[in-house]
């Protein structure tokens, strides 16, 4: 064989074998059981986008159920909405813990995250409906079980880990304000969302938001740059690029001693939807920040707004529940990659060098957050 040739098939056979060494070297690392409760409600589809990134990061860093040893499912370890088969007649189902299962569960469990309360809704969940419209709910909403789970499991001293949506509609107003007072937060009502394009002509944009827009200023919806749009009840302000905002998509933005402590990166670009909580005495570990100008900042005081509010927050005391306050879990992701060590590594195809790739949130923010909040659980738990 001629030595340019051999060459090749050497590099071939490196590339080659390299999945397979890292598959192994995933396979015997060190398993972590830990029981973890995994709610989703919001599964208008069987790729169950809304904790299957969840699911990958917990996987590749090898968390294991308690009593099998075996990597937790996406398709079947969560409770919640359930697609069921066959999907063409749109058939669904329920998996939820019921009021008599609250004396054992948060017994055995270790940890709680939800990952999604919003929920199904009709345009969701059939096909050929006009899914920029509002419809009514199929599913959805925390509830008294959820409620009286939370409260077992932070009496306990768990882990309780809730996100973006838990506090609004469809959640009914008293559970809301149940766990807001068990979190020691204050949710003011309003929501947010980056927009690629404002444009209402668009097809997936929600065009119930012109109707808003033009019932509260009673003037036409002219926007179509990129920018963000904030709403609360029957309120909606809408920031424009150029106009309201200097840099038209929010950023996260992080505390130093928790970028050294879990590798966060100091800011990371944010397109999803997100609430504006008051923390109060909870630790603020990142916060959101929305560069406006100074339009924008008139506009934001009008309503009681600032341009800085919190992205994730701590309880200040065990440091064993958290707040994120954006849609941090929804990522689709394919599930088989987390069985490989060092996947992570493939930067340029993953995402670019590009501060406004939002590809770049997951893998160095999303990742390391979930990461380094397990593992230092998990530690604190063997240590005992």
């Amino acid at each position: 064989m001629k030595k340019p040739l051999l060459i090749v098939v050497i590099i071939l056979a490196l590339i080659l074998a390299l999945p397979v060494i890292n598959l192994l070297r995933w396979t015997f690392q060190t398993k972590k059981p830990l029981g973890i409760l995994i709610v989703d409600k919001t599964v208008p589809t069987p790729a169950r986008v809304k904790h299957k990134s969840f699911n990958w990061i917990i996987t590749n860093d090898r968390f294991v159920k308690k009593e099998k040893k075996t990597s937790y499912s996406y398709r079947k370890d969560y409770y919640g909405f359930v697609p069921t088969r066959p999907l063409k007649e749109k058939l669904w189902d329920k998996n939820e813990y019921r009021l008599a299962d609250l004396k054992d569960l948060p017994e055995k469990a270790d940890a709680i995250y939800f990952t999604d309360t919003y929920g199904v809704f009709f345009n969701d969940w059939y096909q050929g409906i006009n899914k920029s419209r509002k419809s009514r709910k199929l599913y959805g909403g925390l509830n008294n079980n959820d409620n009286l789970l939370i409260k077992e499991m932070k009496d306990r001293n768990k882990l309780v880990i809730l996100e973006y949506n838990s506090f609004d509609y469809p959640t009914a107003e008293y559970e809301a304000y149940r766990i807001q007072e068990r979190l020691g937060i204050k949710f003011g009502g309003w929501t947010g969302k980056y927009f690629n394009s404002l444009d209402s002509t668009e097809s997936d944009f929600p065009i119930w938001m012109t109707g808003m827009y033009r019932k509260q200023y009673k003037k036409p919806w002219t926007f179509v740059k990129k920018g963000i749009v904030l709403l609360k009840d029957k309120a909606i302000i809408v920031l424009e690029d150029g106009t309201h905002l200097k840099n038209p998509i929010p950023v996260i933005v992080s505390d130093s001693a928790y970028c050294t402590k879990w590798n966060l990166p100091a800011s990371v670009t944010f397109d999803r939807w997100f609430d504006i909580i008051d923390p109060f005495d909870n630790n603020v570990i990142s916060k959101f920040e929305i560069e406006t100008t100074d339009l924008g900042d008139t506009l934001l005081a009008e309503f009681g707004l600032v341009n800085q509010f919190p992205a994730v927050i701590q309880d200040p005391v065990a440091r064993r529940t958290y707040y994120f306050s954006g849609d941090f879990a929804s990522t689709d992701i394919p599930v088989w990659t987390s069985k490989f060590i060092g996947v992570e590594k493939l930067k340029g195809i993953l995402y670019s060098k590009k501060p406004d790739d939002t590809r770049r949130f997951f893998w160095l923010y999303y990742r390391p957050l979930i990461k380094g909040i397990f593992d230092d659980y998990y530690t604190s738990l063997s240590a005992k």
